[in-house]
């Protein structure tokens, strides 16, 4: 999981959560070590998260999924970090599965993992917009 400062809460929590109870090992991976700043409704703090690694030291062969949370401020964090885009970018062409949440597809966009392979985009209307032009 790509998760910064102004991720939103529910949107890490859950299918963290879902996850785990599946069998699933986690880590959340961000931009700066130590915690992250959850927000609810991208206005009200809610909570810290712990970062397990820097996205910058991450390998896609270490991991067997990709999942980009929302907010709309945790994803602007990553579409400006080039070792982000370029990991997202590595995971997607490795063809390892991937889900973005809410405004989570801006990286997928900034690393242009949408159109080049052909994939769809549910998100919200200005994600898909913004996805479409140029």
């Amino acid at each position: 999981m790509l998760a910064a400062n102004g991720v939103e809460r529910v949107e890490l929590e859950q299918p963290r959560e879902a996850l785990e109870r599946a069998g699933a090992q986690t880590e959340v991976l961000s931009i700066h070590d130590g915690e992250i700043r959850a927000r609810e409704n991208d206005v009200d703090a809610a909570g810290t998260f712990t970062v397990d690694g820097l996205v910058a030291d991450a390998s896609v062969t270490h991991y067997d999924a990709l999942l980009l949370p929302g907010g709309t401020v945790n994803p602007d964090h990553f579409r400006v970090d080039p070792d982000a885009v370029s990991f997202v970018r590595e995971f997607v062409e490795s063809g390892k599965p991937d889900a973005a949440i809410c405004h989570g597809p801006w990286t997928l966009i900034e690393a242009d993992a949408l159109g080049e392979l052909g994939r769809p985009l549910h998100s919200v209307r200005s994600l898909c917009e913004s996805s479409v032009s140029d």
